[in-house]
C-alpha cells in the first residue's frame, strides 16, 4: 500500500494572460446595446480582495481566476457573433439616423449651448463604433475560415487603438453633454426642444447601460467568486462538448474514494500531523492512498471539504477534486483549472509511447 502526499501546488505554471475584453460590443461605445462591460477577471480579483479569508486561498483564487478567463474568451466570442454584431450596427445605425433627422428638423432652433455640435460628435463616435466592430469581425471570420492571422494582427491593432481612442472620447464627450445640457437648464426646452430632449435621450441611455452592464459584471464576479459550480453549470449547458474533453478522456483519468481519518486511524498509521483524509484509487490492487493533510482536504471549485465517501478525480498533474466538479469543467476546457495542464494532449502522448 503506497502511502505519500500529493504534491498540490497553487499554480504550476503561471497562468497565462487573458485577452481583454474586445471593444465593441462589449466596451464602453456610444450607443452600442451592451454598453460598457468590466473585465471579468478584474471582478473576481477585487471580491477576491474584499472577500472571506476563505477565498484568500491560492488554489481556489486560481481556479476562479481562470474561470474567469475562461468565461471572458466565451463571452468575446458570443460578442462577436453574426447576430449580435448585426444588433450593435443597427442599433448604432438607428442612433445615427435619429440624430440625423432631429438634425435636420431643428434647423429653426437656437440653443443657448451648442447642442448640435455635440450631437453631431455623438454621432461620429457611433460611426467609428460600427467601423470597428465590423473589421474586427471580418477579420475573425477571415482568419476562422483561413485558420491563420495572416495580416489580422496588423489591423485588429489599428481597431483596438482606434476603439480605444472612441472610448475614451466617448466618455469626455458625454461629460460635456452633460454640462451644456445642466448649463442651458429648463430655458432649452423651450429654444430648442428637439435637441434638448435628443441630447437627453442619448445621455440617458448611455448611463442605464453603464449601471447594467457594471451590474451585470458584479453579479458574474461574484459567482465565479462564490458559487463556480453555478457558471460551470451553465458554461456546460451551452457548450460545444468537442471543445473540451471527451468522456474517454474523462474516464481514462484516476478515480478514488475518500474517507476521513479518525484519530485511532492515525495512531495505527503513526501520523502525527494534522491529516484532512486518505484518498484511495478505484479499482487497483494492492490499493494506491494518498494521505490528504487537513488544508488540502477540499475541492478548490466547490470550496467544499471532502466528506467520507465523496468521489474524488485526480488529474496527471496531481490535483485533485470532487468528481462532479471536475467532469463538467473538463467537458468545457481540457486543461486542469489550477496548473493548466492540458489532460486531452497527456493522453496523446502516452498512446504514442
Amino acid at each position: 500500500m503506497a502511502s505519500t502526499f500529493p504534491r498540490r501546488s497553487s499554480g504550476g505554471e503561471p497562468s497565462s494572460p487573458s485577452s481583454p475584453l474586445l471593444p465593441s460590443p462589449a466596451s464602453p461605445s456610444p450607443g452600442g446595446p451592451l454598453g460598457r462591460l468590466t473585465g471579468l477577471r478584474g471582478a473576481a480579483r477585487f471580491i477576491r480582495r474584499t472577500g472571506s479569508r476563505r477565498l484568500m486561498r491560492e488554489p481556489s483564487v486560481a481556479v476562479r481566476e481562470t474561470a474567469a478567463e475562461h468565461l471572458e474568451e466565451r463571452q468575446t466570442d458570443w460578442a462577436y457573433s453574426k447576430p449580435v454584431v448585426v444588433l450593435d450596427v443597427l442599433w448604432n445605425l438607428a442612433f445615427v439616423a435619429v440624430a440625423a433627422a432631429v438634425l435636420a428638423a431643428s434647423l429653426g432652433e437656437q440653443p443657448a449651448v451648442p447642442l448640435r455640435v455635440w450631437l453631431a460628435g455623438y454621432v461620429l463616435q457611433c460611426l467609428l463604433h460600427v467601423l470597428c466592430v465590423t473589421v474586427e469581425y471580418r477579420r475573425r471570420s477571415r482568419d476562422a475560415d483561413q485558420d491563420g492571422a495572416g495580416d489580422g494582427d496588423f489591423k485588429l491593432s489599428i481597431a483596438k487603438h482606434l476603439e480605444s481612442a472612441n472610448t475614451m472620447f466617448s466618455f469626455i464627450w458625454w461629460i460635456i453633454g452633460f454640462y451644456w445640457v445642466s448649463a442651458g437648464g429648463q430655458a432649452l426646452s423651450h429654444d430648442a426642444p428637439q435637441l434638448y430632449w435628443l441630447s437627453i435621450v442619448f445621455l440617458a441611455f448611455d448611463v442605464f447601460f453603464v449601471v447594467f452592464c457594471v451590474a451585470l459584471a458584479c453579479v458574474i464576479g461574484i459567482a465565479v467568486c462564490c458559487c463556480l459550480p453555478c457558471i460551470i453549470a451553465i458554461l456546460y449547458a451551452v457548450t460545444d462538448q468537442q471543445e473540451g474533453a471527451s468522456e474517454e478522456d474523462i474516464n481514462n483519468l484516476s478515480k478514488f474514494k475518500f474517507r476521513t481519518m479518525g484519530d485511532h486511524d492515525k495512531l495505527v498509521a503513526g501520523i502525527a500531523a494534522p491529516v484532512g483524509g486518505v484518498m484511495t484509487e478505484c479499482g487497483t490492487n494492492p490499493p494506491v492512498e494518498h494521505i490528504l493533510s487537513a488544508e488540502d482536504a477540499e475541492c478548490c471549485i466547490c470550496l467544499c471539504p471532502y466528506e467520507d465517501g465523496a468521489e474524488l478525480r485526480e488529474l496527471p498533474c496531481n490535483h485533485h477534486f470532487h468528481c462532479s466538479c471536475i467532469d463538467k469543467w473538463l467537458h468545457i476546457n481540457a486543461t486542469c483549472p489550477l496548473c493548466k495542464f492540458n489532460i486531452v494532449k497527456s493522453n496523446l502522448d502516452r498512446e504514442e509511447v
